[in-house]
């Protein structure tokens, strides 16, 4: 669980990222969960962009994939969503605010 004080040290510095995850009509599958555990273990904080054509809402996919995959749901706004998770091997976010 990250303090309020780390998420928005997280979301200062989402604002600088690109989307790099698209989720359209396919919503959540096995490969869309592995790509995001691969993302957040090369980036540990990682934008998406949720398309129109998700039948999804925003807030609910994000807290879905987050769950799965033990991440942390940094921000929702509009049709993005960010997610951070530590890394294992390649830390880059010091959180130790």
């Amino acid at each position: 669980m990250i303090t309020s004080k780390q998420r928005a040290y997280l979301k200062g510095l989402a604002q600088k990222i690109q989307p790099i995850i698209q989720l359209g009509k396919d919503g959540i599958s096995e490969n869309t969960l592995i790509m995001y555990k691969e993302a957040l273990e090369a980036r540990e904080l990682v934008k998406t962009t949720v398309l129109k054509s998700c039948e999804y809402e925003p807030l609910q996919v994000a807290n879905d994939i987050a769950e799965a995959i033990g991440a942390e749901v940094v921000q929702v706004i509009g049709n993005k969503f960010v997610l951070y998770k530590q890394s294992r091997e390649k830390k880059r976010i010091n959180l130790d605010l």
